[in-house]
Formats: structure tokens, C-alpha cells, sequence
């Protein structure tokens, strides 16, 4: 899996690909670590080329959550494949998370 993290227009944009299974985890894990860090207050998880997300995903992406929370800040996941949606209703992210 891949991890790529950029800021545009005030936002962080966070673009996962491939399988975000537990060993992706790990280095996913250190990937967003300057998302959770940051200060700002937008967030975007583009989820495009996301194939899967496993437990271990959907812990990282309520990290992520947590964070931009603590600021006043939103996150938007973009993008995700009817799977990945299934996984987010049934674990009831879909309640959670503004999906766009």
C-alpha cells in the first residue's frame, strides 16, 4: 500500500492505495503521523485507489479523526468503492466521517 500526503489550498489531502491491511498499517501509522500533528483543520482521505481497509485502517482513519476533532476541524473521505463503503456501514464510520 501507498501513502501520499500533501497540502493544497489549506488542506491536508491524505491519498491511500492498494490494500490497507495490518502490515500496511505500520507504515500508514507513520505516514499520517503529520496529518494527526498538524494544525490544520481540513483534511481529506482520498480513498480512489483503495482497494481494502482492515481493522487496522479503519483504527488509523479514527486517529486521524480524533486529531482533526480536537481542533475544531473536519475530515471528508473521499472516493471509496462500494466495499470499502460496506465496511464503513457496517462499522457505522459512515456516521462518523463526512463521505463525499
Amino acid at each position: 500500500m501507498n501513502t501520499t500526503i500533501k497540502e493544497e489550498e489549506g488542506k491536508m489531502i491524505a491519498l491511500f492505495s492498494g490494500r490497507f491491511d495490518t502490515l500496511a498499517a505500520v507504515q500508514a501509522a507513520k505516514d499520517v503521523q503529520c496529518v494527526i500533528d498538524s494544525d490544520c483543520k481540513e483534511v481529506e482521505l482520498d480513498c480512489q485507489e483503495l482497494e481494502y481497509i482492515s481493522s487496522s485502517g479503519l483504527r488509523i482513519f479514527i486517529s486521524i479523526l480524533k486529531s482533526v476533532k480536537a481542533r475544531k476541524g473536519t475530515v471528508i473521505v473521499k472516493n471509496i468503492n462500494d466495499e470499502i463503503k460496506k465496511v464503513f456501514e457496517m462499522t457505522g464510520f459512515n456516521k462518523l466521517f463526512i463521505i463525499k
